[in-house]
């Protein structure tokens, strides 16, 4: 029963990143039921095994992106390397996520499922302040952050750039692209809270960080 029961886990996985990547190519509104069963290439009575509903569809795509960031987090959590270095990789890895997640998908989530994904942003949101404050720890344990830094205010600044830097009326408002603007914000945020060890530690990274940026842009 329990590798049934993983089975069906697994093909529902394999299928939900499939109709996830069907919504970054035409958006949720222009996809029924009909429309995402054709494209998978099953019938609707199959897709209805897994899911009851569009709606239901989209709160398990929530409940999978969940998933597979607490398994990412979980993998760089477990490397011995320093904070700074932590945040480097935490941070590419939501930049390739928010290039992905354009701004009309956010706005048809919002207009049409609105609860859904109040929940899916707050346990979001909530899930980074934990992993930052965790971060924050470390860095000073280590003598990359400063001891005097305000955990909190930092925290409550940097997730407010993440939500911000990813509306696409800011990036044409002030002429810059969003990868321009996700480097830049990254290293202020680096720079305000490191110790003269930490700036020199990402001055050495820094060169890496900005090609993985280009390369992703390309």
């Amino acid at each position: 029963m329990s590798d049934q029961i993983d089975n069906r886990d697994e093909k529902l996985d394999l299928m939900l990143e499939q109709i996830k990547t069907l919504f970054f190519e035409f958006g949720i509104k222009n996809l029924n039921m009909d429309d995402i069963s054709h494209k998978l290439g099953i019938s609707k009575k199959t897709l209805y095994r897994f899911v009851k509903s569009k709606e239901d569809l989209i709160a398990r795509i929530f409940d999978y992106e969940e998933k597979k960031w607490a398994e990412t987090m979980n993998m760089v959590s477990s490397q011995e390397v320093n904070a700074i270095e932590k945040l480097f990789k935490v941070s590419l890895l939501a930049y390739e996520e928010m290039k992905r997640f354009n701004p009309m998908l956010m706005f048809e989530m919002r207009k049409y499922y609105e609860s859904l994904f109040n929940s899916y942003q707050t346990k979001r949101l909530a899930h980074i302040s934990t992993s930052m404050r965790v971060n924050l720890e470390k860095g000073i344990r280590e003598g990359l952050y400063r001891k005097e830094v305000n955990s909190d205010a930092v925290i409550a600044i940097y997730m407010n750039y993440l939500i911000e830097i990813h509306d696409s009326d800011l990036c044409k408002a002030i002429d810059l692209t969003f990868d321009e603007l996700f480097s830049v914000m990254f290293e202020n945020h680096i720079r305000a809270i490191s110790t003269p060890d930490g700036v020199a530690y990402f001055e050495y990274r820094k060169k890496e960080v900005t090609e993985s940026l280009n390369k992703n842009n390309n």
